[in-house]
């Protein structure tokens, strides 16, 4: 998945680096390599790449990681592979297909 981008700053992740302990487990988890770990504490590699997927923030034990899982055009694809009508919050107006992903 190298070089794939999400969209350009609209993710929600946030990464708190004085509650970080080092432990590396949002590295581990996420799939699209956003983390990495420099020295005792992680820091963010790629910010864009994220897909708000929430594996980090779900599995990061001191909560130094805040990412709104199940928004934005992941969401939308995953409700659509699921066969659920799902909503896109990354065009012009929420939901509103013209210039944005649903369409």
């Amino acid at each position: 998945m190298d070089g794939l981008v999400y969209l350009k700053n609209v993710v929600t992740l946030k990464l708190d680096e004085q509650k970080c302990n080092g432990c590396g487990m949002c590295a581990e988890v996420c799939p699209h390599r956003v983390f990495q770990l420099n020295g005792r504490k992680a820091s963010l590699r790629d910010r864009d790449a994220c897909m708000e997927c929430g594996a980090c923030r779900r599995n990061c034990p001191t909560g130094a990681v805040f990412v709104e899982s199940g928004v934005g055009c992941a969401a939308a694809v995953m409700s659509t592979l699921l066969g659920k009508q799902g909503d896109c919050c990354c065009g012009p107006g929420a939901g509103d297909p013209v210039g944005g992903c649903c369409g």
